[in-house]
């Protein structure tokens, strides 16, 4: 979403974070597949980490978004009262009516992570839309 938002001079505007909502991967580097997939895109995930979404991330950030409904239901679980951020899928501002979880690349070979990314790319710009708009939440 990065290069989404530098593409229309919006980077500096917005801060943005990744984390998952289970600890298995934690300070771990991206799949290298990811990795490749990305760079073919201009795109360097190489100094990515992975780190668990931490009970400040609900106060820090605005939206927090679900790559996929357990996700999605892990966030709602674990969200403090007096959280601020929206909890949201990604794919929920997806242009074309994508089913709501990016689906799991990891089996699927190289093909699966350009895949995501061209799923991901195009849910990014519509959020990107969406909060530019100012609109409000959208979920159920």
């Amino acid at each position: 979403m990065r290069s989404l938002l530098a593409e229309q001079g919006l980077v500096e505007r917005y801060y943005l974070d990744s984390a998952g909502t289970a600890g298995w991967h934690v300070g771990k580097a991206p799949d290298a597949r990811a990795i490749q997939a990305a760079a073919k895109r201009g795109i360097d995930l190489s100094l990515l980490r992975a780190r668990q979404v931490a009970e400040a991330d609900f106060a820090r950030f605005d939206y927090l978004l679900a790559m996929d409904s357990s996700n999605y239901h892990d966030l709602l679980a674990i969200r403090p009262a007096n959280a601020r951020a929206q909890i949201e899928r990604l794919l929920r501002f997806a242009p074309d009516g994508s089913p709501l979880d990016v689906p799991d690349p990891y089996y699927g070979g190289e093909e699966g992570f350009e895949h995501v990314l061209n799923v991901i790319t195009q849910a990014s710009r519509g959020f990107i839309t969406h909060i530019q708009a100012g609109a409000s939440a959208i979920s159920e």
